[in-house]
């Protein structure tokens, strides 16, 4: 076999296997000793071991080398090579593995980054949209304490939310204040109620506007807006007016449009209204079906059986705008009053919704609601009042907030009417005498919804002791309540120093309870035995002893 010397050798020489033929008596590859250093460290070579004494070394057999009689490395697994320039091991690996702590070193890192950029996107989108919605320094409203929001003397805020319509190009009567709602809280009790004004309801403005010096409610901002073109002078007479129909100290005024509702709706993922009407098909408003795709006129965009219904933003708006005006509707009996029903809902829903642990969470959602409110919302909050307020919002539960209802029809506090040759709603009380709103409000305002009720009581008195049922009246009285007759019962009534009856049916429980609190008594159903009364109450007056306060 002719010697290529090119072949790489081990210093200088060839190690060749036997070859078929050769001269007998020359030692094998397998049979000879082999010079130390041409042995391999046993640690790097997975090959068969010759022990020699108390020595074990690794010894290359006939098959670790090939046809030309070279070592082949391969085959000997070997993974180190020596580097004769700068004479130490350089490890050759088959497959390097990534050092744990690096790995974990890296992946926090990559979080932190990924952390700092979702954080970064929302600090814009807040100082971006923040700016636009709130007064004030917003700097402060990020790292400064939360500050209390502004109250009145009954330790209530007060905050008038009004919508427009200059985001509908084909609206007519873009800047009146067709939806208005009055939102009164208690920071400390976690509750609130909510009154929505008629659009209707005829007021003085004041000062000269387009309609003249008195009109509807619902002008009232589009005409100070054009004559000042300032939205803080504008909301600034909004509060006032409200203020002074309602009784209240009114601190905070909210503009918002069609679009902040529908993509706030959507930016929770939709809500979910009862719809309660009195027909049992539920509701309908074909007013809206222009919006049909392909101009069918057949999608029916407001039609809801009674019961729950999940909307999502474009229902939403449509039910907070349906009023059965014309056209084809059913359910709707009692037009804009039905229409601020379902506004009250809606809102009630949607904030239900947004300050759930679920939206919250969502990134996704928070920047759309930061978009929106951005967007679409005019406040003269204080950007100090922002966590405050937010908080205010989350701890609120749903169950806490209130409706008053102007024109319930057990004590409506509202009728239409008449007024320079166009239909309107006044006070029930007459035109603008607001007392009863200001009874109504103050009410909801203290939790004292006796007043409200006007139910009727009789007192009388079981006992000889002539004028103790008058006593017991006044005191009656000195609470603003309603004393119906004063007379005398039969005298075997005469077993306790007070007993209250309650002949309504539980449809007082405001009065129940507070004459509970005066009395200090439990009050008994039903009318008590001998006494023929038509009243809503019985206050029955005795000589027993009075028990301990």
């Amino acid at each position: 076999m002719k010697h290529n010397s090119k072949v790489p050798n081990t210093d200088g020489f060839v190690i060749r296997p036997r070859a078929a033929g050769s001269q007998p008596g020359r030692p094998t590859l397998d049979s000879q000793r082999l010079p130390d250093q041409f042995l391999i460290d046993p640690s790097r070579v997975n090959k068969k071991v010759d022990t020699v004494g108390d020595e074990s070394r690794s010894i290359i057999s006939a098959g670790d080398v090939d046809h030309k009689g070279n070592l082949n490395l391969n085959e000997l697994n070997i993974e180190d090579s020596k580097d004769a320039k700068k004479g130490k091991d350089k490890k050759v690996k088959s497959k390097r593995k990534w050092p744990v702590k690096k790995t974990i070193k890296w992946t926090l890192l990559g979080l932190l980054i990924i952390a700092l950029l979702i954080g970064g996107y929302f600090a814009y989108k807040f100082f971006a949209t923040g700016s636009k919605v709130f007064q004030g320094n917003l700097v402060n409203a990020v790292f400064a304490p939360p500050k209390e929001l502004k109250m009145d003397q009954n330790g209530r805020t007060n905050v008038i939310v009004f919508g427009t319509s200059e985001d509908d190009p084909g609206h007519d009567g873009a800047d009146l204040t067709d939806s208005m709602m009055l939102i009164s809280a208690d920071q400390k009790k976690k509750e609130a109620f909510l009154v929505s004004i008629p659009r209707d309801l005829y007021v003085e403005y004041g000062r000269a506007c387009p309609a003249g010096y008195r009109g509807k409610i619902n002008a009232l901002y589009s005409c100070v807006y054009g004559e000042t073109g300032d939205e803080a002078v504008a909301q600034e007479a909004v509060r006032a007016k409200i203020g002074e129909v309602f009784g209240l100290d009114v601190q905070y005024a909210a503009h918002i449009n069609y679009t902040v509702l529908r993509e706030a709706v959507d930016a929770v993922g939709g809500v979910t209204v009862q719809i309660d009407s009195k027909d049992s098909r539920g509701i309908m408003d074909r007013n809206f079906d222009w919006d049909c795709p392909n101009g069918l006129y057949t999608c029916y965009n407001v039609k809801y059986p009674n019961g729950p219904a999940n909307l999502n933003g474009k229902q939403a708006l449509y039910l907070a705008r349906a009023r059965g005006a014309s056209g084809d509707t059913y359910g709707l009996p009692q037009a804009n009053f039905d229409r601020e029903g379902y506004q009250r809902k809606i809102l009630v829903a949607l904030l239900e919704k947004a300050v759930s642990a679920g939206t919250l969470s969502n990134p996704v959602a928070v920047g759309q609601l930061l978009e929106t409110l951005g967007n679409n919302v005019r406040t003269n909050f204080d950007a100090e009042e922002i966590k405050t307020l937010v908080k205010l919002g989350q701890e609120t539960n749903p169950s806490n907030i209130l409706s008053l209802v102007l024109n319930n029809p057990d004590g409506p506090l509202v009728i239409t009417g008449n007024a320079d040759g166009q239909s309107i709603v006044q006070p029930a009380a007459g035109l603008y005498n607001y007392s009863g709103f200001h009874a109504a409000i103050m009410a909801y305002a203290t939790g004292d919804f006796a007043s409200l009720e006007k139910a009727a009581i009789d007192v009388l008195n079981a006992s000889e002791q002539a004028g103790v049922a008058q006593v017991k009246a006044n005191d009656i009285k000195a609470n603003n309540l309603l004393v119906n007759v004063i007379g005398n019962a039969p005298a075997a009534l005469n077993t306790e120093s007070i007993q209250v009856y309650d002949l309504s049916g539980g449809k007082m429980p405001g009065t129940r309870k507070k004459l509970e609190s005066i009395f200090g008594v439990t009050v008994k159903d039903g009318a008590p035995a001998g006494v023929t009364s038509y009243a809503d109450f019985v206050v029955v007056v005795g000589t027993q002893p009075e028990p301990a306060q």
